[in-house]
């Protein structure tokens, strides 16, 4: 990624788009698993599309803009505006308010953010405008959307969505309908169902299974390291890493892992050793389950677009992370996903009720999503899959250092991998790149004779 690209935007005024048709005007409550204080932030999305001479004449900015409006005819609740009620209960206020679009153009080329096009992105800020006072989760537009068209005729869309209205799967089954609108479909292939009902608490609410995930610290909004001379780095890895990890583990459990299962507990172990905590410091990893995956089942409706995401945590120390081998950090990420049940989710709705709509334990955390599957990159607008797609930056509700994604992404070589943003003080991340690059050259080069390079790609902010 061209770290030190500088360009200049253009932006128009930004406009709200309403529906093309009238909607209905109702209010809608949110799920309790929508609801709850660890979703009340903004989530911004990038993808990056190719010039296509087979749409040559046609403006992504007008085409983009014209979809959306007949779009939000189906989803209308996202033109509408969330609401506060009794409890700290959300409720969308479907008015037809409209959502923001903003249209602008950037002097720079596709070809000029480098052939490896990951975040963190130069000028985020600037293809990603946060309009003065839009980004509040009560009262604003729960859609922002900024189509920047390119010089080389490729353009980059941009979106910031209210995180109690949606998950990732959620947004990206709404950006899939706003593209088949854009490729002149009249409908969504599937439709949009609200039925958020199917997520509140039970009558009487009643917590049924542990969640450390939503423990109590004595500081729950503090973090474990300072949040200043924070850098971002991004690793890659490939086939060849993830083989190199896989030799860290017994022989006969080396094929028994999902790549997202070692992946994460390899990187929670090494930033555990670069944080240098005291070996009594309780940390936990915190990894996001999609509960419409087959392992959980959850009985919802095709086209259900609310957040279905369980956030289930395993806790240990320090010292017993750092000082037993990599199996064991394995074993309680292995554990922490498989609790994840209907049971558990059910459970999750109802501590939201009678825990008033806690956040999720931010100290000792590192919390982990795979969006490897939601398919950002397959949304297509006309211009085809986007050349890259997915979070615009790493962190969880703006903390730095906190989260990180696996996203889907294809290296120099043409292999197929994934890439995992970091944020973390800079003496920090100097230890953690240090110890995860020194561990993977050596174990590359014990399971690949004569290839002792590493493709760990490393970029800074």
């Amino acid at each position: 990624m061209a770290q030190s690209l500088r360009f200049t935007v253009k932006k128009r005024a930004p406009e709200f788009v309403i529906p093309s048709k009238p909607t209905p005007h109702e209010i809608k409550l949110l799920s309790d698993i929508d609801d709850q204080d660890g979703l009340r932030f903004q989530i911004p999305v990038i993808q990056f599309y190719k010039y296509d001479p087979n749409m040559a004449g046609k403006d992504p900015v007008d085409v983009i803009r014209k979809a959306l409006a007949k779009t939000l005819v189906f989803y209308y609740p996202f033109a509408g505006r969330l609401r506060e009620g009794p409890g700290r209960k959300l409720m969308v206020d479907c008015n037809e308010e409209g959502v923001l679009f903003i249209e602008a153009d950037a002097d720079v080329s596709l070809k000029d953010f480098g052939e490896a096009i990951h975040p963190p992105f130069p000028c985020l800020d600037e293809l990603l405008f946060d309009v003065p006072g839009s980004s509040d989760v009560i009262n604003t537009p729960l859609l922002l959307i900024q189509v920047t068209r390119l010089k080389c005729g490729g353009f980059i869309f941009a979106l910031r969505l209210n995180h109690t209205m949606s998950d990732a799967s959620g947004l990206v089954q709404f950006m899939n309908a706003l593209g088949e609108i854009s490729r002149g479909m009249s409908k969504p292939s599937i439709s949009p169902v609200w039925c958020r009902e199917l997520l509140n608490a039970r009558d009487p609410p009643r917590v049924t299974c542990t969640h450390h995930e939503y423990e109590k610290s004595p500081d729950n909004k503090g973090t474990i390291f300072p949040l200043h001379n924070i850098v971002h780095h991004t690793l890659f890895f490939g086939p060849t890493e993830v083989a190199a990890i896989r030799t860290l583990l017994p022989s006969h459990q080396r094929q028994q892992h999902s790549n997202f299962e070692i992946i994460s507990a390899y990187l929670w172990r090494y930033r555990t050793i670069a944080l240098q905590l005291p070996t009594n410091q309780e940390v936990r990893i915190i990894c996001v389950v999609n509960a419409r995956s087959k392992s959980v089942n959850l009985p919802l409706p095709k086209g259900y677009y609310g957040n279905t995401l369980a956030k289930p945590a395993a806790v240990t120390t320090a010292g017993k992370l750092i000082e037993n081998p990599l199996v064991y950090a394995l074993s309680l990420v292995k554990k922490a996903k498989a609790s994840v049940t209907q049971e558990y989710m059910h459970s999750v709705a109802d501590l939201m009720v009678i825990k008033s709509r806690p956040h999720f334990t931010i100290v000792g955390s590192y919390l982990v999503t795979d969006v490897t599957r939601a398919g950002f990159r397959e949304v297509d607008f006309g211009w085809g899959n986007a050349v890259y797609g997915g979070p615009a930056r790493a962190g969880e509700g703006g903390i730095p250092g906190l989260a990180s994604f696996h996203l889907p992404f294809k290296n120099a070589k043409g292999e197929e991998g994934l890439v995992i943003p970091f944020f973390l003080p800079s003496l920090v991340m100097e230890r953690f790149i240090k110890e995860v690059d020194s561990v993977l050259k050596r174990n590359i080069n014990q399971c690949i004779k004569g290839d002792s390079k590493s493709s760990i790609i490393i970029s800074s902010m």
